[in-house]
């Protein structure tokens, strides 16, 4: 893929998640922010965190995954964000509960965001295949 397409996605899903982030400070008693930085800088770790550590934690709890059919993943969200709280002083998240419901806002929101605005290097059409060679060029195999 291209730089300029990448750089293109990765603003778009930061833009997203710091709009989730947003909208979860807006929403959840116990989710707020100092600054706009502190909103941006924590939702960029929040991405880093998601496009890192997040693999990590569902891998080791995949059979929690598996048991609670994908509601760990809440939990895991959660803990990101609780985590992300704790990292950034200007971004403050007072319990986990918040953490939760705030983790459970921003996936509903960067989804839609990301669904309504999606990347052109995931919306490429996918070529055809090549037409098969003309009959009778090829080798016959006579069984």
């Amino acid at each position: 893929m291209e730089p300029e397409p990448l750089i293109r996605t990765f603003l778009q899903r930061w833009l997203a998640t710091s709009l989730g982030v947003f909208v979860a400070a807006f929403l959840v008693r116990g989710i707020a922010y100092d600054s706009l930085a502190g909103l941006l800088m924590a939702s960029l770790l929040l991405g880093i965190l998601n496009a890192f550590l997040r693999p990590v934690l569902i891998l080791l709890s995949l059979p929690l995954l598996l048991f609670s059919l994908g509601f760990f993943l809440l939990i895991i969200n959660a803990l990101l964000l609780y985590w992300v709280g704790w990292l950034i002083t200007s971004f403050h998240v007072a319990s986990f509960w918040a953490a939760f419901w705030g983790g459970l806002i921003i996936s509903i929101v960067s989804w839609l965001v990301n669904r309504l605005f999606k990347p052109a290097a995931l919306t490429k059409p996918i070529p055809p295949p090549n037409p098969p060679p003309p009959s009778g060029s090829g080798p016959i195999i006579d069984v």
